[in-house]
């Protein structure tokens, strides 16, 4: 269960960049070609924020599709398998645009009131 290491790795550094800081929600865009299961990445998330002070925080994930485009045709496809081919003519000669991302897109802190 890698998913268990990548939450580390995402705690860690929600952790250093909120500085004290109570955060709310931290969003994270997982690229399809990541093979993370979500599920499995939220429970981790909630076994590695119990207690903390990121306890009560909300983990929310973004999918990212992989998609390429074709150097033949010129056209963008949305891949549902992992392998580069053009859904509209068949060219290998594609370059992957998106898919492969894994970062932290937000970390929302709470709102401090005076």
């Amino acid at each position: 269960m890698h998913e268990l290491a990548l939450c580390q790795a995402i705690v860690d550094t929600v952790t250093r960049h909120a500085d004290g800081q109570r955060v709310e929600r931290v969003e994270v865009r997982i690229g399809h070609f990541r093979q993370v299961v979500p599920d499995s990445l939220l429970f981790s998330w909630d076994l590695l924020v119990d207690g903390t002070e990121l306890s009560g925080c909300t983990l929310a994930i973004d999918h990212v599709p992989a998609v390429v485009e074709c150097a033949t045709c010129g056209g963008a496809t949305t891949l549902d398998l992992p392998i580069l081919v053009c859904n509209r003519c068949g060219s290998t000669d594609v370059k992957l645009v998106s898919g492969e991302e894994f970062l932290i897109a937000s970390i929302d802190r709470a709102k401090e009131v005076c």
